[in-house]
């Protein structure tokens, strides 16, 4: 816009303002942000500062959604399926021996340290605190210091329901005060968490089973197969519990970092991007309280549970909406968390500047994970017969199609830093490689690229590099 045609435009705003001053009395006095023009000339003189304080505030915002919000799913875990119950024990009214700290930790729960107060990290210090006693599960729940879970409490003190946040699955903790409680650590895969044998603990699971077809023992044997670090997103879809050579459908839950600046951010195709799928979640699998429109979810063929449930047509009304207001502070926040850098500790920086030549060469991987991204820019999709592995992850998607992974991050899981020694490594969506190298040997085979044991060591190195 050249200088005269702002000039005008300025000008003709603030002849809107004095009208608006002269028909309907608007204060427009100064330090009053109260008039549209005001507001304008401001955003106008300072875009920079404005730019930089909306995302500062949706940052803030977002970070509150992703580990504190439950988008009203305690209707669903709580009140439904009687999750909280199982969580407290018979002994403050609910059902079996109760929840202890030590059993929430052996499954992959995380406390954050920083919600305890300095009385109670004392007395855990000094042995006083009961890690046996479900009562100390319910006061970290108080705290709101399990991560991704929060209880809601009678005025006695019991608990009266339970929900789940994004946190559950996508955040860990550092381990700073001993294994499984320490600092937040917002956008890593827990992959401790053992989302299923959880699940499977809820009183009430009809619900599910009648959703499904099936019965309740069956559903618990489902729960029970996905182990450590694993969730089928799928299941309320497609009813697939298990592949055809009968392992469990569910695949490791994706770290929430690093995902800015490609398309596609799920294990497989098709679906959408951060937003999407954020909606996804917080609807069909947390069980939310929203609107969710997708109408492939009809599709009786590929979808049958789906299409039976109307699940791709939930509607909410606008003062029960829970979910659809926070997704663009959320999708904001996953944005800005980017993935963690190695220390130089983790890898021989010497065999790993060596590796980033076979890496963009020989081995080919630079074909598909195109660096700084390492994925493609655009449509970073392949079927699996591109990559030598079976399609039935692939084709419970709508394109039938895996994600070509961004590898950033990879050290992470190939050393298992803040995971349980058991639950390290295990690559691609379902964990069917243990290892760096057992990946390296895959494609070594699949594309025959005759790299030499020196070759493949020091792409192994550059790929915990990144």
């Amino acid at each position: 816009m050249r200088a005269h045609s702002v000039l005008r435009f300025i000008t003709l705003m603030a002849a809107v303002a004095v009208l608006g001053v002269i028909l309907f009395g608007v204060n427009s006095s100064p330090g009053n942000a109260s008039g549209i023009a005001t507001n304008f000339e401001d955003y106008l003189a300072h875009p920079d500062t404005h730019a930089e304080t909306n995302a500062a505030q949706m940052i803030a915002q977002g970070r509150q959604i992703f580990r504190y919000d439950t988008y009203g799913d305690e209707a669903f875990w709580g009140d439904t399926l009687q999750l909280h119950q199982a969580i407290q024990g018979e002994k403050f009214g609910g059902v079996g021996p109760g929840v202890s700290p030590k059993m929430a930790l052996s499954l992959g729960l995380k406390v954050d340290m920083n919600a305890l107060p300095s009385s109670l990290v004392q007395q855990i210090k000094a042995g006083q605190v009961n890690l046996d006693d479900p009562a100390t599960t319910l006061a970290l729940l108080k705290l709101n210091s399990v991560v991704g879970v929060k209880g809601f409490f009678n005025p006695n003190g019991s608990l009266k329901s339970v929900g789940l946040t994004c946190a559950i699955c996508h955040a860990t903790v550092n381990d700073a005060f001993m294994p499984g409680v320490g600092a937040r650590l917002d956008g890593w895969a827990n992959r401790d968490l053992n989302v299923g044998a959880i699940a499977a603990t809820a009183p009430n699971l009809q619900p599910v089973a009648t959703l499904l077809g099936t019965d309740v023992e069956t559903v618990k044997k489902v729960l029970n197969s996905w182990g450590p670090g694993k969730f089928d997103a799928e299941l309320f879809l497609d009813g697939k519990a298990f592949r055809p050579d009968g392992g469990s459908a569910a695949t490791l839950n994706p770290n929430a970092y690093g995902l800015v600046g490609f398309n596609q951010h799920t294990w497989t195709g098709g679906w959408g991007t951060v937003t999407y799928w954020n909606a996804f979640v917080a609807n069909l699998e947390l069980h939310g309280k929203g609107n969710f429109f997708d109408p492939r979810l009809d599709d009786a063929s590929k979808y049958p549970v789906a299409a039976n449930a109307k699940l791709g047509h939930l509607t909410a009304p606008p003062d029960q909406d829970q979910v659809t207001a926070k997704l663009g502070a959320l999708q904001f926040y996953q944005l800005s968390l980017p993935a963690p850098q190695p220390p130089a500790s983790v890898f021989d920086a010497a065999a790993a500047k060596r590796g980033e030549q076979i890496f963009n060469t020989k081995a080919k991987c630079a074909t598909c994970h195109i660096p700084p991204l390492y994925t493609e820019p655009g449509w970073n999709l392949h079927k699996a017969e591109d990559i030598g592995i079976d399609s039935f992850q692939a084709d419970r998607a709508p394109n039938n199609a895996y994600k070509t992974q961004s590898l950033r991050g990879l050290w992470i899981r190939e050393l298992g830093v803040f995971m349980k020694p058991e639950n390290k490594g295990r690559f691609y969506h379902d964990g069917r490689f243990a290892t760096l190298r057992d990946v390296v040997n895959h494609y070594n085979t699949f594309l025959n690229l005759g790299l030499t044991e020196q070759e493949m060591n020091d792409l192994i190195e550059f790929l915990k590099s990144l």
